[in-house]
């Protein structure tokens, strides 16, 4: 069944991690109901998200390559707005890795943070329509961006509704507000892969086939595309509001079952 699980978690970090519902979340509780019901034991949750998170990270550079190839050249100045906005998750997501690596894989917080994260995307869907061009953002507002990255790793706060949610709040129009929540998303989540896999390999603790991890990637980058597409869409209608709807019920449901089984 490991096959089996692997895929299903794969759809699921293609989906959320560009709905702002949080993928670290739902793969948290996904992860548990894979043990739960087919009695599948993940050796290693951290590297299996990092391997799918892997895919997504392809994915934003097939939907963004002419944008990610202008960061060589006309955007180049926004390259360094993107490196201002990754130190707080770097830092951020080192400390958590040490001290606190365990609230990352727990069910009962992120239903919890899905009531937060539900809260974040409402006050952000009435936000005015902002005016401004992510090339145009200052160094202050890149790293304000940043500090809602910040606390991503958090299961249950999406990454991509917090950064889309501080862009809009600085006044980005609601595309270019999701543009370099993406964009910066690849500096952090590229470091983690190169990070994690670097640890896989010479420690040989993936818990899974090479042959398994890749087909998750793949799985990922797949669905991961058509979700971003869907994303943009929304966004562009002004339905961020809707992604609340899903956090507040998903989140009420995990904390049920939590608290059902804590007893």
């Amino acid at each position: 069944m490991e096959w089996l699980s692997v895929i299903i978690l794969a759809v699921i970090q293609g989906i959320t991690e560009f709905l702002p519902i949080s993928s670290d979340g739902h793969l948290a509780v996904g992860e548990a109901l894979c043990e739960s019901l087919f009695h599948v034991k993940f050796a290693n949750k951290l590297g299996l998200t990092i391997v799918l998170h892997a895919g997504t990270f392809v994915a934003v550079l097939a939907f963004y390559w002419n944008r990610v190839w202008r960061l060589l050249g006309a955007d180049i100045h926004v390259l360094g707005l993107l490196i201002i906005g990754t130190l707080p998750a770097v830092v951020t997501g080192m400390l958590l890795k040490v001290f606190a690596s365990h609230w990352l894989e727990s069910p009962l917080l992120t239903g919890w943070l899905l009531l937060v994260n539900a809260a974040l995307l409402w006050w952000a869907s009435h936000r005015p329509l902002g005016t401004l061009t992510y090339q145009e953002l200052t160094w202050r507002q890149a790293l304000v961006i940043g500090l809602f990255q910040a606390v991503a790793p958090l299961p249950g706060i999406s990454r991509s509704g917090s950064t889309i949610g501080a862009g809009l709040w600085l006044g980005l129009k609601r595309e270019d507000a999701a543009t370099f929540s993406f964009l910066l998303s690849l500096p952090a989540v590229g470091g983690a892969i190169v990070l994690e896999t670097i640890d896989i390999a010479r420690n040989g603790n993936a818990g899974l086939s090479w042959t398994i991890l890749a087909t998750g990637a793949a799985v990922s980058c797949f669905v991961g595309i058509f979700a971003l597409r869907w994303l943009i869409t929304w966004l562009q209608r002004g339905k961020l509001q809707y992604f609340a709807l899903w956090c507040v019920p998903m989140g009420l449901a995990v904390i049920a079952w939590q608290m059902t089984i804590a007893r």
